[in-house]
């Protein structure tokens, strides 16, 4: 004998997977049970008792071969034994091994095959409707999907971020009416009491019906582990959904089972209903053993048949009902569509109308989930939404970001403003705009950001930077800034990713924009009109623009800064450059030029021009820079000039000249006349030597040739008595001239990479130039003498 204990393997599972099967389901499993009870019932009394007990016949072989038995009948009890006559005081002459031996004969011969393996039969069966009932939970491709759906839906059930989704939205539905009829209570009352009372009086009317006001739910707060448990479970619910909708095999072998199972219950009713009649309590039984026994025909006795018909009705019945539920299923899987799932009284319930709709296999398993349970679904619903995401992720940034460590990452920016630098977040924490001294904040690849009400609490902000970080802000929001930013800076992919707030910005006084245009939009070079920005002095614009925007001009009034960086694209119409009567600054950037825009020579405002990194060979047009009177800063450097033209006299202003980079190998004499420069910077090139008519700048306090090909230095060049910075560095030089003690104000020279052989020891003389901004070999240094090295290192 098997002991029941066996059998609980089979059932430990079956609790976890109770959601998943419907009334119709749990309805079958019952029915399974009792047809199992009355198989094995039948089967336990086929074993222990006597199966047919049988007695031979004494009538005549030609009367016994119609009806061995019905000689036996009496005509009293002909309706209830079939007519069984008693033969009393009948001696056989047999013994019990031959009655034995004629009982399992005749069972085997005479029996029906249905009255015989009836109890089997039921058995068997059952155990087929019980396998295909729970197949789809122990198939390898559908077991793994249930047992990970059944675990994730477990979690999220139990969440305590589901709890705190589901109340926040409960707590905004329950505000609307309710608090606005007690917000009208307040107003009502106060108006009623401000003409009658005294001020301690006011202050009670205002208070007081304060409390009528309903309070929402409270709401469950979150632990930093609870909220990193949520945040694991949104991940394991994504991927799942991935996996899950890609197929239907879940609902296909479910199809399948259920179609089995009532072509199963078809051939069962059928069969049943044919046979059952042939279960009887008489059996005649001809063999031939009068060898044996001396009788060839025996009456035999089924002693199970009353009790078998019996239990063969019953199990008709229940295999009826069955096949029922088994119809019903049929019905419900192919009148619905169950491989669709749309959330909708979800998201009207709980306002979270993101919530998208499933399909296939993750539809079906949701439908099931709805006939045990429909709460499953709907808390199961808060992990598919992304506003709930974004809310944890919220949640879980202001855990991770307190006041007190946001204000230990505070730091003065270039501008000197108090800066809040955050990179890569998965949004933008709430405790930030506790910081109300904040000046400047800086955002660099978050994605999503929404800012807040809060935001209105920055009353000292006054520099906003969105790296890679798209930022939505609301009305209100925008109210708040639009008189209080004065600098803002955006990068991103693609210049029409710039939030149109940004425009309407009306205190901007910087305007930093970074992104290219579209291929097919770039020769246009479309931007968002720029006239709302009243303020606006700087303009800067890196991207791919075919020529200078057209909504540049509507700043052309006070406009005074402008930097366009092309990053190598060439930069074709600069018309509109003309109309920027006041702008002081303009950088052209890696715009592919090759020649001086003559658009630049009519500002006559101008006074900083940079043209780095283009393709100019020639500069001749430098000679309309004198329509320039304010020109004092020119940048020409990394470019590939190849001389300087004699105009640049003409420049007698220009207070800083820079042309490094270039491919420079002599400078002409008349750039001494320019008296005014200051700086003058002609490192990396190929010069050889200087003019002597250098030593004219008077004015010239940085001189910078690195990286030439110098092999000596003009004396004239020491009369450039205000000269602080001279870099020498990585040129030809054999010896440096004694004449450098005129240089009294040096304070920074660099002889590195030289031919030097000593440094003279009238350096001592040049009292501004101190050891810390002496540029030179240590063997050279220490080959000073010790006076020198002294006064050097003197502080």
């Amino acid at each position: 004998m098997i002991p029941v204990a066996e059998f609980k393997q089979f059932t430990e599972q079956q609790p976890a997977f109770k959601v998943l099967k419907p009334w119709w389901d749990v309805l079958a499993e019952y029915l399974t049970v009792a047809m199992l009870m009355i198989g094995v019932f039948g089967c336990t009394l086929q074993v222990t008792q006597d199966k047919i007990i049988c007695l031979p016949s004494h009538e005549l072989r030609e009367n016994l071969s119609e009806a061995p038995c019905q000689q036996l009948l009496p005509r009293g009890v002909s309706e209830q034994m079939g007519g069984l006559r008693e033969l009393s005081g009948l001696k056989n002459n047999l013994d019990l091994q031959q009655y034995s031996f004629i009982n399992q004969l005749c069972y085997e011969t005479a029996l029906h095959w249905y009255a015989k393996y009836f109890p089997y039969l039921v058995v068997i069966h059952t155990l087929i409707f019980m396998v295909c009932t729970s197949f789809w939970f122990k198939f390898p491709g559908t077991s793994s999907k249930i047992e990970h759906f059944i675990s994730i839906l477990g979690k999220c059930f139990d969440s305590p971020w589901t709890t705190r989704a589901l109340s926040e939205v409960s707590g905004e539905n329950h505000k609307g009416p309710a608090a606005g009829r007690a917000m009208a209570t307040v107003v009502t009352t106060a108006g009623m009491g401000l003409g009658k009372a005294g001020e301690g009086e006011k202050e009670k009317v205002l208070v007081e019906p304060e409390k009528v006001v309903t309070e929402p739910p409270a709401i469950t707060l979150l632990d930093k582990k609870e909220g990193e448990q949520a945040k694991a479970l949104f991940e394991k619910v994504k991927k799942f959904r991935v996996h899950v909708e890609e197929g239907d095999i879940l609902y296909s072998m479910y199809i399948r089972q259920t179609v089995l199972k009532v072509c199963k219950f078809f051939a069962i009713l059928v069969y049943n209903l044919v046979y059952v009649e042939k279960i009887s309590f008489l059996v005649a039984c001809r063999v031939e053993t009068s060898e044996v026994t001396g009788y060839a025909s025996f009456c035999c006795n089924h002693t199970k048949a009353h009790l078998f018909s019996k239990l063969a009705f019953c199990y008709i019945s229940f295999v009826c009902v069955y096949g029922i539920t088994c119809l019903y299923t049929l019905y419900w899987l192919f009148h619905r569509p169950l491989k669709e799932y749309s959330f909708r009284s979800v998201r009207e319930e709980t306002g979270m109308n993101d919530i998208p709709d499933v399909k296939n296999d993750f539809a079906f398993m949701l439908h099931l989930i709805d006939q045990y349970d429909s709460l499953y679904s709907k808390r199961f619903a808060v992990f598919l939404s992304e506003v709930s995401e974004s809310r944890l992720k919220q949640l879980n940034l202001n855990h991770e970001w307190t006041p007190d460590k946001l204000r230990q990452k505070l730091q003065r920016n270039t501008r000197g403003r108090l800066e809040l630098a955050l990179c890569m977040l998965p949004g933008l924490p709430d405790t930030v705009f506790e910081l109300s001294e904040l000046e400047a904040l800086r955002l660099e690849a978050i994605c999503d950001i929404s800012f807040p009400p809060g935001l209105s609490q920055l009353v000292n902000l006054q520099e906003l930077s969105l790296i890679h970080s798209p930022a939505r802000l609301p009305f209100s929001s925008q109210i708040f800034l639009r008189d209080r930013l004065k600098v803002i800076c955006v990068k991103c992919e693609e210049l029409r990713e710039v939030p149109l707030w940004v425009f309407g910005l009306r205190g901007l006084e910087e305007l930093h924009l970074e992104g290219l245009f579209p291929l097919e939009l770039a020769r246009a070079a479309t931007l968002e009109s720029l006239r709302e920005l009243k303020q606006l002095k700087v303009l800067s614009l890196r991207s791919n623009a075919g020529k200078v925007p057209a909504s540049v001009t509507d700043v052309a009034g006070h406009l005074q800064r402008l930097s366009l960086h092309n990053d190598g694209a060439r930069l074709l119409a600069l018309n509109s450059l003309k109309k920027l009567a006041v702008l002081r600054e303009l950088e052209l950037v890696a715009c592919g030029l090759e020649r001086i825009p003559h658009a630049i020579f009519s500002l006559g405002a101008l006074q900083e021009l940079d043209l780095k990194d283009n393709h100019l060979r020639s500069i001749e047009e430098i000679l309309s820079f004198q329509h320039c009177r304010k020109l004092v800063t020119l940048k020409l450097w990394h470019n590939q000039i190849a001389y300087v033209p004699e105009h640049v006299r003409k420049l007698r202003n220009l207070e800083q000249l820079y042309l490094s980079h270039n491919k420079l190998e002599t400078l002409p004499t008349q750039l001494g006349l320019c008296f005014c420069l200051r700086l003058l910077d002609v490192s990396h090139n190929g010069l050889r030597s200087l003019p002597p008519e250098v030593g004219l700048l008077q004015s010239l306090q940085h001189l910078a040739l690195s990286y030439n090909a110098l092999e000596s230095l003009p004396d004239e060049l020491f009369f450039c008595r205000k000269l602080r910075t001279l870099l020498l560095g990585y040129n030809h030089l054999s010896q440096l001239s004694p004449h450098v003690a005129a240089l009294r104000a040096l304070s920074r020279l660099e002889l590195k990479g030289n031919r030097l052989e000593a440094l003279p020891e009238e350096l001592g003389d040049c009292k501004g130039l101190k050891k810390s901004g002496l540029l030179v070999e240590d063997t050279l240094y220490d080959g000073l003498p010790a006076e020198v090295r002294e006064k050097m290192e003197e502080e």
